[in-house]
């Protein structure tokens, strides 16, 4: 479904991102800029029109003339006005509104309407001789005299040289480029930054596909998040080529295994057959054929037993029972059936009786299983200590032994299937099945088989089970 979708890269999909979202916001901050460029201008020359307005207002009333001579006054000498970057037009008329005096380019108004000179409004529509009309900001300014009107300064200029702010927008355009530019740059190189690890763990990851696990990554990137990803996945590279050193030389073990007690069957046999022994040896070789017979069972069982367990295919039966009479009866079950005269167990019961649902068969398998390597690590002498430890949620029965203990430097793979340790690989022979194959069927039960601790002075494991007595 999805097959031929076309792919692109991490960079050009955040880059793309980042750009649309550098893009509207320019957008909005170079509208809002305009706006307020064009508001802030108008404002100024409206400042500038009224303040002109009322140098010319002055100069008509202060001069020492008739009253009815003031509108025909010369309005004054332009450089005296305030500096402005427009040219306004600059009207006197009198209190009906006939121009009778002006300073003005462009098309002739020879009146200006009453309602226009008293209305509040800044803009206003005028029309001129032409019968034009267009929209004008005005400053309206009454001229007294003995305080008596008779007449208006009138300036105004066009809404199109009043809103024009040219060189202000070029220059928001020039910003608005360069903070583009400088986004541009800003995204290209954090994306870069952010792309370039992933990139090397894809990489990566291809070469461990293609089964070499020498990679080379980043060793300490800044970034928490690249830092945590790529210390993961230099890891589990690590974990991955020893796993694969670990399949290939358990591979190579669990045929030995299976082939040593093949191997010394056929040559009990062979000799049975050809005649070499005969009397009481052949009966000691038919013995030595079913010990190594009974070994190799034991081993395919093994075997069975944990693929059954790891597809969940074998049902358990609980049972409530006493744990502390139980766990007593599986250990005096095992000093009979095993061969370890020189080693002692010893239990330490918990002080009230504690009943619990349990399959138990697997328990059983379980416990026999740690005592059985407890004395293996202890060389067939020593001490075992079973303890048993109870709160509201868990029972606990921990397994002490006091032999040399586990390398640390292999602790954390001693439930991995098929591993079997430096110390025991080559003194005992097995397929490295016991401790996982035990832990499985513990949380079968809502339980788990944990390493408590080893070291010289001995290793502890702990099963844990659910306080569950229905």
């Amino acid at each position: 479904m999805f097959k031929n979708r076309k792919r692109i890269s991490l960079q050009t999909y955040w880059m793309t991102r980042y750009l649309l979202v550098l893009l509207i916001g320019l957008a909005i901050v170079a509208l809002i800029s305009a706006i307020w460029i064009r508001h802030t201008n108008v404002s100024y020359r409206m400042d500038t029109m009224e303040v002109l307005a009322e140098q010319i207002t002055n100069q008509l009333t202060d001069v020492e003339n008739p009253t009815n001579d003031v509108p025909n006054r010369f309005i004054g000498d332009p450089e005296k006005f305030p500096r402005q970057d427009i040219k306004p037009k600059v009207y006197i008329t009198n209190t009906d509104g006939d121009v009778l005096n002006e300073r003005a380019m462009g098309p002739k108004i020879t009146k200006i309407p009453k309602e226009v000179l008293t209305s509040s409004d800044e803009k206003q529509t005028l029309k001129d001789l032409d019968g034009i009309s267009q929209t004008y900001y005005m400053v309206k300014k009454k001229v007294e005299m003995d305080e008596k009107h008779v007449g208006w300064v009138v300036i105004m200029e066009d809404e199109k040289m009043m809103t024009r702010s040219n060189q202000a927008y070029g220059q928001l355009a020039l910003m608005i480029g360069a903070l583009a530019l400088i986004g541009l740059g800003a995204s290209y190189y954090l994306t870069s930054r952010l792309v370039r690890p992933i990139r090397e763990v894809a990489v990566a990851a291809k070469q461990i596909q293609e089964g070499n696990y020498a990679i080379s990554l980043p060793d300490h990137p800044k970034e928490r998040e690249v830092y945590e990803l790529v210390t993961s996945f230099t890891e589990m590279a690590n974990r991955l080529e020893q796993l694969e050193a670990m399949r290939t030389e358990l591979l190579a073990g669990v045929t030995h295994e299976l082939k040593t007690p093949v191997t010394a069957i056929d040559g009990l046999l062979q000799a049975l057959k050809d005649g070499v022994v005969t009397g009481e040896e052949a009966r000691e070789f038919v013995q030595m054929a079913m010990v190594e017979t009974k070994k190799m069972k034991t081993m395919v069982g093994d075997l069975l037993a944990f693929n059954s367990f790891a597809v969940n295919a074998i049902p358990l039966k609980f049972e409530t029972k006493e744990i502390n009479s139980y766990v007593e009866n599986t250990m005096k079950q095992w000093q009979t059936t095993q061969e370890f005269e020189q080693v002692q167990i010893t239990l330490d019961e918990h002080v009230e009786p504690i009943h619990l649902s349990i399959d138990p068969v697997r328990f059983q398998q379980i416990c026999t299983n740690l005592w059985t390597n407890a004395a293996q690590a202890m060389h067939e002498q020593g001490h075992i200590h079973i303890r048993l430890q109870a709160d509201k949620e868990k029972v606990r029965i921990f397994v002490q032994d006091e032999g040399s203990g586990i390398p640390k430097e292999e602790q954390p793979l001693i439930f991995d299937r098929f591993y079997r340790g430096e110390n025991k690989k080559y003194a005992i022979r097995g397929l490295g099945l016991g401790l996982p194959l035990s832990k499985m069927m513990a949380q079968s039960m809502q339980g788990d088989l944990r390493l408590v601790h080893s070291d010289e002075q001995g290793t502890c494991f702990v099963i844990e089970l659910k306080r569950n007595e229905a």
